[in-house]
C-alpha cells in the first residue's frame, strides 16, 4: 500500500513561519545585545537567551523535515 504524504495546510505553514521569524529575530537581537553590553553577567544571559531561541528555530526546521 502506498504511503500517504505528510501535508501541512497553508494556514498552519504560515503560523510555523511566523513562529520561526519571531524566534529568529529574538535570537539575532540577543546575540547583538550580548556583544554591545559591558556587563559580563548580562552578556552571558543574553547569549543563553539567544541559544534557547536558536534551538527552537532548529526544532521548527526539523519539524518541517527541511534538510539543512
Amino acid at each position: 500500500m502506498k504511503k500517504v504524504p505528510v501535508i501541512i495546510s497553508s494556514k498552519y505553514l504560515s503560523y510555523i513561519e511566523d513562529m520561526f521569524n519571531w524566534h529568529f529575530v529574538i535570537c539575532k537581537k540577543a546575540y547583538e545585545y550580548s556583544e554591545i553590553v559591558q556587563d559580563d553577567t548580562i552578556s552571558n544571559h543574553m547569549k543563553n537567551v539567544a541559544k534557547k531561541h536558536e534551538k527552537i528555530c532548529e526544532k521548527l526546521i526539523k519539524m518541517l523535515g527541511v534538510d539543512e
